[in-house]
């Protein structure tokens, strides 16, 4: 899934690449997918982005968003664009093609779930576009500790777990369950672990494992079991995850288990992350 460490990296690797291409054909919904959204009629794609030169790209949390003139073209969640060379062989299921001047494509393919979204700019009035939009990213000083710290405080997040304060209800819009694995075990707490159990100094190393892991995990351009814009696996080589499954943890070299919990699966240490 896009998460904020792959929602920036794609982000730059849009504008060092795509900046100044031209869109000569589209396609929406070539392939209908069950677990994703379009923003309005994806018949109405085509038409609106040709002719559109792509003109710059930002991430919001663990959105990519696109900017084509006057129009953004927004990715979220399990919506991975891939660029293909001029007269490579596209794979054939897809649900957005942008063709380029260049001969190109950018190709986005849906796995799971996800959202494409092509919009002028100020038309989208989403709540879970606008929340990302207007919270502080964990990658900018005006993520600091006394943010967090009022996170922490609030009375509906007191009662939460570890995993559900941080990667639910859009406390910190990119922070999902992907990047939360590592997170935790930095900061060496167990998933299920209570917020309202964490001392002072807990706290204190949370907020710096949020922040320095998502910082790392961003400077190596997104984690290992995700793919960037030309289809290679990210360069941070994540600690907990499916391919570190029953594998010593280098911290203490205890096993790495899964757990299915809260709607997803969970990868942690028996032995560093204690419930």
């Amino acid at each position: 899934m896009i998460e904020l460490p792959e929602a920036a990296a794609l982000a730059t690797q849009v504008a060092d690449t795509l900046i100044g291409r031209a869109v000569t054909g589209a396609e929406a919904n070539h392939t209908p997918h069950k677990m994703m959204g379009f923003f309005g009629d994806p018949a109405s794609y085509p038409g609106l982005l040709v002719g559109r030169r792509i003109t710059g790209a930002t991430a919001w949390a663990g959105h990519l968003s696109v900017e084509a003139d006057d129009l953004r073209i927004v990715l979220s969640e399990g919506a991975f664009p891939q660029l293909y060379p001029a007269d490579a062989a596209l794979p054939p299921r897809h649900q957005l093609r942008i063709d380029l001047d260049d001969g190109s494509t950018l190709l986005v393919t849906v796995a799971m779930y996800g959202g494409i979204q092509v919009f002028h700019d100020g038309e989208n009035n989403n709540p879970y576009y606008k929340v990302a939009m207007a919270k502080p990213s964990p990658l900018t000083d005006a993520f600091d500790a006394a943010y967090f710290a009022s996170l922490l405080v609030d009375s509906r997040a007191r009662a939460l777990s570890a995993k559900a304060f941080l990667a639910t209800g859009q406390r910190i819009p990119g922070l999902g369950n992907g990047v939360l694995q590592d997170i935790l075990w930095n900061a060496r707490l167990h998933p299920k672990r209570k917020v309202t159990t964490l001392t002072d100094a807990e706290q204190e190393v949370l907020f710096a494992s949020v922040t320095g892991t998502l910082a790392d995990m961003t400077t190596a351009g997104g984690r290992d079991t995700e793919r960037d814009l030309f289809g290679r696996p990210g360069g941070y080589a994540t600690v907990m995850s499916r391919t570190t499954l029953e594998l010593p943890c280098p911290r203490c070299g205890a096993r790495v288990a899964k757990m299915a919990y809260l709607g997803g699966a969970v990868y942690f240490c028996t032995d560093c992350q204690v419930e």
